[in-house]
């Protein structure tokens, strides 16, 4: 698989209201979601005890974070738009995000983009793309919203 190219505002405008693509899968493993932990202090119990998660928790295994799932996002969407010709980017916010389905220990996940909307603001160019973040063998995504960069082109 090979990322769409993108080198200016008139190369993104030609994909407005289209889906851009999907990335390959990922997986998420204990280690991750161990890393995860440390590195934002949240040791809850559903995410790093395996035993009790499968004793005790409403998913039968241990689940990712959801901002673990999040974080892994610009991995994914550098498979899908790769964005050249760049001064600079900033990722500028998310809209409507909903962790809709948990992300549980081994599973894998793949990033789905479209993008909605690509305005020039006076030589930056705002992106808007609509995201879901699918899981295999899931019929609802891990989470999806609207992803917001901002591209300086050089």
């Amino acid at each position: 698989m090979s990322a769409l190219v993108i080198g200016s505002f008139e190369e993104f405008e030609k994909h407005t209201g289209q889906e851009l693509g999907a990335s390959e899968y990922f997986k998420i493993t204990q280690e991750q979601i161990n890393l995860f932990a440390d590195a934002t202090h949240d040791h809850q119990w559903i995410h790093i005890d395996p035993e009790r998660a499968k004793s005790q928790g409403a998913f039968g295994n241990t689940i990712a974070h959801g901002y673990l799932t999040l974080s892994i996002v610009p991995h994914l969407w550098e498979q899908i738009v790769e964005v050249r010709n760049l001064k600079m980017m900033i990722n500028y916010g998310i809209e409507s995000l909903r962790f809709a389905n948990p992300v549980t220990v081994e599973s894998e996940v793949r990033l789905v983009a479209k993008l909605r909307s690509v305005v020039n603001l006076r030589g930056t160019v705002k992106a808007e793309v609509q995201v879901k973040l699918e899981i295999k063998n899931q019929k609802k995504p891990a989470f999806s919203g609207v992803l917001i960069f901002l591209y300086h082109f050089a």
